[in-house]
């Protein structure tokens, strides 16, 4: 078979609840010519299973029984996809379905993009009620204006250039509940981000929790000091060269 044009990285860690339904979002696009990896991260509760039961072609399940972690899996991921473009999606969001169209058309009319993401709408998990709508700037610019506070690029909407997946690897060991942002901080000197204007996701919001809330603001945190750090001595060493 012919390569696709797009590789879908799905990672999956006990999902079976939501996934059948993330999957079926995928298999509804308006844009066939994908392929979807479902990155299985030692699940107990049939998620595997469930993904292969379907039976379709286009989806691959990677499933070795190991826990590995997230970032570990996205890049055994981007190593086995073969579409020229990389696509995001979590097990419990859904894909409106002109989403990868639109984005892969957007990719090809601008090939000075490497990453493109796309607005949101936020729902609540259990009743399905509409809570708010995600809306990141559309340029480079104006969404990279504060880099050391975020970079809005909602991750479930992200599809760029698998040579830049290849170029720029989630880190490992991870930066837990904030390898997204870590990645797209350390990615910014040499990248150029986008969002498009059209809301063509909805992300599934959980109850809040304080704690998990707290260990990802200082896990990125942390990162930021380190890449700061590290870009202030390589400054420093080309001015004194």
């Amino acid at each position: 078979m012919a390569d696709p044009l797009v590789s879908v990285l799905l990672p999956v860690r006990n999902g079976a609840r939501t996934l059948q339904s993330a999957l079926a979002s995928l298999r509804g696009q308006t844009f066939a010519d994908f392929e979807v990896l479902v990155l299985d991260d030692g699940s107990d509760d049939g998620s595997a299973a469930l993904a292969s039961a379907l039976g379709d072609p286009r989806i691959r399940v990677l499933s070795d029984g190991a826990r590995r972690g997230l970032a570990a899996r996205l890049n055994e991921g981007v190593r086995l996809a073969r579409g020229s473009f990389v696509a995001r999606m979590d097990a419990d969001d859904l894909c409106f379905p002109e989403r990868f169209e639109r984005q892969v058309r957007f990719l090809q009319q601008h090939p000075e993009v490497d990453l493109a993401g796309c607005r949101a709408v936020v729902f609540r998990d259990g009743d399905g009620a509409l809570i708010g709508l995600l809306q990141p700037p559309a340029s480079h610019e104006a969404l990279t204006r504060r880099p050391w506070n975020s970079i809005p690029l909602p991750h479930p909407s992200w599809m760029g250039r698998r040579a830049w997946f290849e170029r720029h690897p989630y880190r490992h060991p991870e930066v837990l509940r904030a390898e997204d942002q870590e990645l797209l901080l350390r990615a910014l000197p040499s990248s150029r981000y986008a969002c498009l204007p059209d809301v063509l996701l909805g992300y599934r919001q959980g109850p809040f929790q304080l704690g998990r809330t707290w260990r990802a603001r200082r896990s990125l945190l942390a990162a930021q000091a380190g890449l700061f750090a590290r870009r202030q001595g390589s400054f420093g060493k080309a001015a004194r060269g």
